[in-house]
């Protein structure tokens, strides 16, 4: 928790509050449903937490953003996203039922107005995004397939439009395939050694594709 305050010093007394309130929600939650590894509940803020929030080093969202969280498991990175930008819109989904009941309940009682969370799959999502985000839920080829069409035209971020990838490791095969692609290496931004392979991959989806 305190690595977050560190980070992101800004935060307001509302969103310190919700932040430190995550650990005794997923606890609960986690003896109840098993949406995070019972190795990783103890280091939830490095290892869940603030890993999401690297995202936001990279991409600080605008108001009004839309922004899609797929395979959110027990809602990461969208939670504590949507924590730190209470004026973007997040929209959580995942197949498994029980995870996503995790989510909405997590969210509740956060007070969180902006997350939407839903069981559902990636392809049968209907609209478009600013940004598309998840933490390494396939490879990067199968997820640009899943989400195909879903990203606005429209640019109004620092960065185009597209997907962010929390992805760890050399990907260097896996993304030879894209020409739009960015890497950010979170070692740069966070000290852990938890972050030393941990990236943040940006493929920008300016067009359909």
């Amino acid at each position: 928790m305190q690595e977050i305050i560190r980070q992101f010093p800004n935060l307001t007394e509302t969103q310190l509050e919700q932040f430190a309130q995550l650990e005794a929600l997923y606890t609960d939650w986690n003896a109840k449903i098993n949406v995070i590894s019972r190795k990783d509940i103890d280091a939830l803020y490095t290892k869940h937490v603030l890993h999401s929030l690297g995202i936001a080093k990279v991409m600080p969202f605008k108001p009004g953003a839309t922004v899609l969280d797929v395979g959110t498991g027990g809602g990461f990175p969208g939670i504590p996203l949507a924590i730190l930008y209470p004026e973007t819109d997040f929209y959580l989904i995942d197949v498994i039922a029980k995870k996503i009941k995790v989510v909405q309940e997590v969210a509740a009682a956060l007070g969180l107005t902006n997350v939407e969370a839903e069981q559902k799959r990636a392809e049968n999502v209907i609209g478009e995004f600013d940004f598309i985000v998840s933490r390494a839920v396939t490879n990067m080829p199968d997820f640009v397939k899943w989400v195909r069409g879903k990203v606005k035209k429209e640019q109004n971020h620092d960065l185009p439009n597209g997907v962010l990838y929390l992805k760890g490791g050399d990907l260097t095969e896996e993304l030879q395939v894209f020409q739009k692609v960015t890497l950010y290496n979170l070692s740069d931004y966070f000290t852990d050694e938890f972050f030393e392979t941990k990236k943040v991959v940006h493929l920008a989806m300016k067009y359909k594709v």
